[in-house]
């Protein structure tokens, strides 16, 4: 997909990365502390702060306490191998569902909030 699948041009995007790379459009890619960066967005934004990533990223942002929902998508295909959703090592989180979504595809949304 790439960085431009994010970007249409009305918000800023910020890539979680190791690896320097110059900004592209509104896509930022992103090599500093993330804790610094989420509590940097949270002072400005008056919206809400998506994060599409990986288990990583969201391990560290549940650490800090800094996740308020999750919109979980199930996908109807099984797979042999793949990236874990969450890392080990990360604080247990109750979650209560708010809703919960299906598709004509099959795929399936589900909406929690932290508790």
């Amino acid at each position: 997909m790439g960085s431009s699948h994010y970007d249409n041009g009305q918000r800023d995007v910020y890539v979680i990365t190791r690896t320097e790379k110059p900004q592209v459009g509104r896509t930022i890619f992103y090599t500093g502390d993330l804790i610094e960066l989420v509590a940097q967005l949270k002072s400005v934004a008056e919206k809400n702060i998506y994060c599409d990533g990986g288990a990583e990223v969201i391990n560290a942002l549940l650490k800090c306490g800094l996740i308020d929902d999750f919109v979980i998508s199930i996908i109807p295909v099984m797979l042999g191998n793949g990236t874990r959703l969450f890392k080990d090592g990360r604080p247990e989180q109750a979650l209560e569902i708010i809703a919960s979504k299906a598709f004509d595809s099959g795929l399936v949304q589900l909406h929690y909030r932290c508790t």
